[in-house]
């Protein structure tokens, strides 16, 4: 029981939700990236972080997008919402659209 917190989440499950909250995902990359599951998601949680920088970037010098990035940042928390339920439910599941381009991130 040492691994379990009060909520009832493991560890692991823990790290792997912090892995889809943007720059959070350092959090498990320093601390678990090591465990298969947690890397999985850590490897989205990185395509994800990256392309709302990218955004953020984007809508800096190109403020006339801004209703284009908007759309694109709330398609980027629904996969994470996505990606959050994934790891609740002990899935390794690529997450639509982008989960693809996570098998080109290496640590």
């Amino acid at each position: 029981m040492a691994d379990q917190n009060s909520s009832g989440l493991d560890n692991n499950t823990v790290m792997g939700i912090l892995s889809y909250l943007g720059i959070l995902v350092i959090i498990p990359f320093l601390m678990a990236k090591n465990v298969p599951f947690v890397k999985f998601h850590i490897k989205q949680g990185v395509v994800l972080a990256v392309i709302e920088i990218v955004l953020w970037v984007v809508s800096g010098m190109l403020w006339q997008l801004f209703a284009i990035v908007g759309i694109l940042e709330l398609a980027l928390l629904i996969l994470s919402i996505i990606g959050i339920i994934n790891v609740v439910q002990k899935k390794e599941k690529e997450l639509p659209v982008v989960g693809q381009f996570s098998k080109y991130v290496n640590f």
